[in-house]
């Protein structure tokens, strides 16, 4: 039985087979669609009413933009998963050296903390809700505790069990919420103000492009994590399936997700204001909804930090915890435990919280992104063997085990995101500029990255013999 059938995934960093390469690109839209299974999106969606100032048809650009343009990258980085058939981080040793890939592969990981507290924090908040609304159970610092542990410890098994337990998770979470999203949205159209909906002026194209960015943040910080499903795809898998698939399943959550929080900002502007993200949810709907559909967006939440651990554990594995990955899972667990409880007792604003924190992650990726998208357009394969290999005889060594291209190409594009980037708690010097104004901060860095690592002399090391089985199929996306 190969490693992708039993219940329990026990594969490292170690690339798959072909010989056990069973997963088929359809399998990626339940994933994707899992991945944005979030109530966040409703407040992100309001957001972009009260903050942005968008009007409806504004909004909807937005939320047909960002995920396009998001998951595009990350369906185009996910081809080098049924490339390598490794993980995206163990893959980026080719490209930034074995001990290179320490420096990205740490901030990455870092970044990971502060997106999986944000779930856990709107996971618990989730079952605080449900408890309020059948029990009229108040919260309490114990029961934040409680919840907190709850949630976080279930993550920890479903991202423990492995990918085979995030697919068939993934596929059932995706037929309920789907089904709930349209009652919501037949409530919604029944109840709606629509001639307040539909007179709201007009906003500024700056905001708008800004808004399009702080959507498609969330789908950035996947972009790493993208080779994590799609290793198990044989070789000759679509490339064009698996970016529509991905593209696919991400915008058909987005684009309703994002028009329903911008309805609901209409009729309660404060929705975008409060500590608590979720417990609105039981305000604007009756609880006969309202309960099914927390307690089925609490396990999308929880897919998604299955989903994240999952990819985290890989992570950890590449910056040298000598683990199993289940158990490499268990720090960022204990991570989003510790974080979680400060942003629900200690922290006075989530919203802005989120925001600040989806702005400088996409920062903290976009520099990552364009060096290792430059060379999968100059690489077609990967040497299993080097990939693993961590000592002075590895192929990806380099010199002193830094592929300086790709550092210097990285280290110069994450300053020139932060120099474009303002949040509420830091303000780099451009932020004024119209990249800066617009929210761009994220693009600046992957366009820096990209062309600086394109410029720079190719980093030499040959490329592993391409299998004779590896041939795109007619019409795919050959990139």
């Amino acid at each position: 039985m190969s490693a992708e059938e039993t219940a329990i995934e026990t594969r490292g960093l170690e690339p798959v087979p072909d010989g056990e390469r069973s997963g088929r690109v359809r399998e990626l839209f339940p994933t994707w669609v899992a991945a944005n299974i979030s109530v966040l999106l409703l407040t992100m969606g309001a957001g972009l009413v009260i903050f942005n100032e968008l009007n409806i048809w504004q909004v909807l650009i937005v939320a047909v933009a960002a995920p396009v343009v998001s998951y595009g990258i990350v369906g185009v980085i996910s081809i080098a998963g049924k490339r390598g058939g490794a993980p995206g981080m163990a893959l980026s040793r080719a490209v930034f050296g074995q001990r290179g890939n320490l420096f990205p592969g740490a901030l990455i990981w870092v970044a990971r903390w502060g997106w999986e507290t944000i779930n856990a924090v709107s996971g618990a908040y989730a079952v605080l809700t449900v408890l309020d609304l059948l029990f009229g159970i108040k919260s309490s610092t114990p029961l934040i505790v409680v919840t907190l542990l709850f949630f976080v410890g279930c993550t920890f098994v479903v991202s423990g069990l492995g990918i085979n337990a995030l697919r068939v998770c993934s596929k059932w979470s995706t037929y309920l919420f789907g089904a709930f999203s349209v009652l919501v949205l037949g409530y919604l159209v029944a109840t709606t103000d629509w001639s307040a909906v539909f007179g709201k002026p007009a906003g500024s194209t700056a905001m708008m492009v800004a808004g399009i960015g702080t959507i498609a943040a969330g789908g950035i910080s996947w972009v790493p994590s993208g080779p994590d499903f799609t290793r198990y795809l044989p070789r000759t898998a679509s490339s064009k399936g698996l970016v529509g698939a991905t593209i696919g399943g991400a915008g058909v959550v987005v684009l309703p997700m994002v028009l329903m929080g911008a309805v609901m900002a209409v009729g309660t502007p404060d929705l975008a204001t409060a500590q608590d993200p979720v417990s609105f949810i039981g305000e604007l709907l009756p609880t006969w909804i309202a309960v099914p559909y927390l307690l089925i967006a609490l396990v999308g939440m929880l897919l998604i930090n299955s989903m994240s651990m999952y990819s985290a554990g890989f992570t950890a594995q590449t910056l040298g915890i000598k683990v199993p990955r289940a158990w490499a899972v268990s720090v960022n667990a204990v991570i989003s435990l510790v974080f979680g409880f400060m942003l629900m007792v200690v922290a006075t604003s989530f919203f802005g919280s989120f925001i600040s924190f989806l702005t400088l992650l996409a920062v903290a990726f976009s520099a990552w992104i364009g060096v290792f998208g430059v060379d999968m357009l100059r690489r077609r394969t990967y040497d299993g063997p080097a990939l693993l290999d961590t000592t002075r005889t590895s192929a990806y060594w380099y010199r002193g085990g830094f592929a300086w291209q790709a550092m210097t190409a990285w280290a110069l594009a994450l300053a020139a995101g932060l120099l474009f980037t303002k949040v509420d708690w830091f303000s780099g010097p451009l932020a004024t500029t119209w990249i800066g104004q617009n929210g761009l901060g994220w693009a600046a860095g992957i366009l820096t990255s990209g062309v600086l690592y394109a410029v720079l002399p190719r980093t030499a090391v040959p490329d592993a013999p391409a299998p004779a089985e590896e041939r795109e199929p007619a019409g795919s996306l050959s990139i």
